[in-house]
């Protein structure tokens, strides 16, 4: 009877009940419990089946309230008489079988925890009517290793009952409804109900089990659409409830962490095995699931890394890589692109905006409601996609206000301004820039002219150097033009790099001339920043100075850039 109740199922799938004649029992008991999930029921008392389902809940409960082992430490009788206070209330709230006079009291004005009436029963004896189910006291050892978690499996049957009796009173036919009880959909609907830092993203993601869809996708495992919006896992991997979470959780953080708009030109493979790394780690810290036997990439020493830093580190052994597997399979990236409905723009900027604010908020009741720590990475990178992306355009301004701080006027009375009409015999002094001595400020900007070269990208790129120099005042800047050759332009001035530049070249790609003509020129300041504008289609560029990258969005350099890089949109 007690196995039947959803409440109790799983629970006492992992309990051993028996009649044990050789325990040692007290007169007037019902049962005997272990540290190690068996419960020795008396061995010739008699009772209705109601009563001893009463009685074996009671002693399952002991153990789901995790009191065997919190009793380490603790005087016996006063923690067994809390303990069983706070089972007694419980099986009363649940209104369940027939209550044992022995097992059912209540106690009034008395503390709702075991710690608060364990204190007060320390400090002002037990009272008579409390009876407890173990004379001598729970045993109190912990658990080993290898011994089943009943508090969790307790709080998953507890989900279960709540589901089904919520469905139940919205007139639900869960049988009827064509939704297939499998691992993988318990598992996204704990995700819904028990999880809330994920459970708006799995009520948005459709989740797809068809064998033929997944056979055509090439899917081993699992894989993960954002342009169709679902989650797809292979019936044919096997995978039960506690796994499935793992993998549909580790699917979940690709699309809410962005992923797919992250790469930037990186290699497909490369990049969806990096970001592996990162949330399989993420995963197996917070013990959300349990690791799949196969397709799961998992190296603690990667610990605080973020993707792209893995990322860097893969691609200096690529042939080692290329046989690494992911969720889907070996040499294939488990976030799809397209073969969806496609949605437009609009769309797009809808789910954009939907991962930003459902992770953030996730993030807030995770915290709010106590549900666990969560690692340091991991929040981070949510905190910083709730935040608006900073503009290319911001960003390159940041970056000329850091090297081209402004130059804080000074007042000269050598040339007076306007005097004021109410005070005319007053002089007033004006503010004129300092004299500086030693060479002007400066910057180089090295212009990649080649063919792939688009003219939009040269104009936004100078527009945008343009207009900086000038509101930073600086007076000119070194431009070389660089294709298969390097072109000295010598020093422009701003007005003559937004709309007088004649671009040379046109040639191929090689940049690395125009940066050493910069770094060995002598009327080039030592300190000063080098600007280097490319589509990313170019050779490796070694710079020893203080520099930045500009290149399109959607790009990415064929190297490891040292300096920032700005995409342009």
């Amino acid at each position: 009877m007690v196995s039947d109740h959803p409440l109790f199922s799983l629970l006492m799938g992992e309990l051993y009940v028996s009649r044990h004649p050789d325990d040692p029992y007290v007169r007037g008991g019902w049962f005997t419990m272990t540290g190690h999930g068996s419960i020795h029921a008396h061995p010739t008392r008699r009772a209705e089946p109601e009563a001893w389902a009463y009685a074996i809940a009671h002693g399952a409960l002991h153990m789901a309230f995790g009191h065997l082992a919190g009793g380490i430490g603790k005087q016996a009788r006063p923690w067994t008489a809390a303990c069983c206070l706070v089972v007694s209330r419980f099986l009363a709230g649940l209104q369940l079988w027939q209550p044992v006079p022995e097992l059912a009291f209540e106690v009034e004005n008395a503390p709702r925890t075991e710690d608060a009436l364990y204190a007060q029963f320390l400090e002002h004896g037990v009272p008579e009517e409390v009876r407890v189910c173990a004379p001598d006291g729970l045993p109190a050892e912990a658990r080993s290793r290898w011994q089943p978690d009943y508090e969790r499996l307790f709080v998953e049957g507890l989900a279960g009952a709540v589901r089904g009796a919520v469905e139940q009173a919205s007139g639900q036919d869960v049988s009827s409804s064509g939704r297939v009880n499998s691992p993988a959909q318990r598992a996204r609907d704990w995700i819904v109900s028990s999880y809330p830092l994920l459970a708006a993203m799995a009520v948005r993601f459709e989740l797809v089990e068809d064998p033929a869809i997944c056979q055509r996708l090439q899917i081993g495992v699992a894989a993960v659409s954002e342009d169709a919006e679902e989650i797809y896992v292979n019936p044919a991997a096997g995978l039960v409830e506690t796994e499935a979470r793992f993998v549909i959780a580790h699917e979940l953080l690709h699309v809410g962490l962005r992923h797919g708009d992250r790469r930037q030109g990186r290699d497909p493979h490369l990049w969806n095995v990096s970001c592996d790394f990162v949330i399989n780690g993420w995963l197996v810290e917070m013990g959300l699931g349990h690791v799949p036997s196969a397709g799961c990439l998992y190296d603690p020493l990667l610990k605080g890394e973020s993707a792209e830093s893995v990322y860097d580190r893969l691609v200096t052994d690529l042939r080692r890589c290329r046989r690494l597997q992911t969720l889907r399979g070996r040499g294939l990236g488990d976030i799809l692109e397209g073969g969806g409905r496609a949605p437009g723009l609009e769309g797009a900027a809808t789910l954009d905006d939907f991962c930003r604010r459902a992770l953030a908020q996730g993030l807030a009741y995770h915290e709010g409601e106590g549900r666990g720590l969560l690692p340091a990475g991991l929040v981070e990178e949510i905190r910083a996609l709730a935040q608006p992306p900073i503009p290319w355009d911001v960003q390159l301004a940041r970056w000329f206000a850091e090297r081209c701080p402004l130059v804080e006027r000074v007042r000269t009375y050598a040339r007076l301004s306007r005097r004021q009409s109410a005070t005319p015999d007053i002089p007033r002094p004006s503010l004129v820039p300092p004299v500086v001595e030693g060479p002007a400020r400066t910057f180089g900007v090295v212009l990649d002219t080649s063919g792939s070269m688009e003219r939009s990208l040269l104009a936004k790129a100078l527009g945008a150097i343009a207009s900086y120099s000038l509101a930073r005042e600086v007076p000119a800047a070194r431009v070389v033009f660089c294709d298969a050759v390097a072109y000295d332009e010598g020093y422009l001035a701003p007005d003559a790099i937004a709309g007088r530049v004649r671009v040379r070249g046109r040639g191929g790609t090689v940049l690395q001339p125009g940066v050493d003509l910069l770094e060995r020129a002598e009327d080039f300041p030592k300190d000063g920043p080098i600007l280097v504008i490319t589509d990313g289609y170019c050779d490796e560029v070694r710079i020893r100075r203080d520099h930045a990258f500009l290149i399109p969005k959607g790009r990415s350099l064929p190297f490891s850039a040292r300096g920032p890089v700005f995409r342009i949109e």
